[in-house]
């Protein structure tokens, strides 16, 4: 029997703004309304909005939750203080990544709240409690009654402020969050994103959410789909768990060692990442540049000049903002050097090309 796809609290709206739908992490989700190139355009240069109420919010609290939580996640939580968030990843015991997910230091003592992608909040939820043995924290999968909307571009703060009246908008640095009222329920608004520009995640319950995005409609902020959400990630760098990080990918060739804290005593990957970092890896993402306007695709095949196959591209596109075509690419170690030449075979034709940075937009982030 096939799955049940999930809805959002918002499907009626999308259905209703004759959005394209379709299924993606198990949910029908808006690829699209007006389109993805002046969706993405709306992100860049004022302010757009996304639903992401298929993101996964599980509660880990207890007495021991800042030691459970140091030994599934990479980065480390010791020290962090109440409103910060991290990023890093949960790994398998060879590396590879079980999910990579947010961090959000609870302003409740020895409370975390970890935001996970839609696609494997079962799987994590699972893996959570399989690795919680001999640890005093009780792990809460609260997905199914929290909403998440994505206010992000340049004009997100004082759409959030003016037309929401979330003054703490303005308090937060990058990579913080605030605790505040809607209805009298908690609504959690943190400063992250996933776009390259400002912006905001508006945490709430099911019926806050659909309200909130009621009236962002209203204020004329522009409904974007999932399709410009991959186009605006790409190009700020930002990886796509299934695309550059994955159970046979892991941090180091993602190129994403830096949120894997070695100098913690232990999490679980630990010893494979180290043995990574030692002794190197076969394998590393890049970012390519192509000297042509053909559009590389996931799983086209990366080449040398003779022909031999040295990777696959994991996402490409014509880039909206930067009008080139980019892609990302896990590649032989030894071609990922910057400025060395590859080639991407598009159907029958090899495309020449050039290793470049994988950030290919300059980031406009909140500091």
């Amino acid at each position: 029997m096939a799955e049940e796809i999930k809805l959002t609290c918002l499907h009626d709206s999308h259905l209703a703004l004759g959005a394209q739908m379709s299924p993606f992490a198990g949910y029908d989700m808006p690829i699209q309304y007006a389109g993805i190139t002046p969706e993405h355009l709306a992100v860049r240069n004022s302010v757009g909005m996304f639903d992401v109420s298929h993101m996964g919010e599980i509660f880990i609290s207890g007495p021991d939750a800042e030691r459970y939580v140091n030994h599934i996640f990479t980065n480390s939580v010791s020290g962090c203080v109440p409103g910060k968030i991290l990023y890093g990843m949960m790994l398998y015991p060879d590396g590879g990544c079980v999910d990579d997910l947010l961090v959000y230091r609870e302003f409740t003592p020895d409370s975390f709240l970890l935001v996970v992608n839609a696609a494997n909040i079962d799987k994590d939820y699972e893996w959570m409690l399989s690795n919680s043995d001999g640890y005093d924290v009780s792990i809460d999968n609260r997905s199914d009654v929290w909403g998440e909307i994505a206010v992000q571009g340049p004009q997100a703060e004082r759409t959030v402020m003016e037309v929401l009246g979330l003054a703490c908008a303005a308090d937060l640095g990058f990579y913080e969050y605030c605790n505040t009222r809607w209805n009298g329920n908690r609504l959690i608004l943190s400063r992250t994103g996933y776009t390259g520009e400002d912006g905001f995640e508006i945490y709430a319950g099911i019926a806050d959410t659909v309200e909130i995005w009621e009236l962002l409609l209203k204020a004329g902020v522009q409904p974007c789909g999932l399709g410009c959400r991959d186009t605006l990630r790409f190009e700020a760098g930002l990886p796509l768990y299934g695309d550059e990080l994955s159970a046979e990918i892991s941090p180091v060739e993602a190129g994403l060692g830096s949120f894997c804290k070695l100098d913690k005593a232990e999490f679980i990957g630990r010893e494979a990442l180290v043995a990574q970092k030692e002794l190197g890896v076969s394998r590393k993402l890049v970012g390519i540049e192509i000297e042509d306007r053909a559009i590389p695709r996931h799983g086209y095949q990366v080449e040398l000049e003779d022909g031999t196959v040295v990777g696959e591209v994991t996402t490409g596109y014509r880039s909206i903002s930067l009008d080139r075509s980019i892609c990302f690419a896990l590649v032989g170690a030894e071609y990922a050097k910057l400025d060395t030449r590859l080639w991407i075979r598009i159907r029958r034709k090899t495309f020449s090309g050039k290793v470049v940075k994988k950030r290919f937009y300059q980031t406009n982030y909140k500091k």
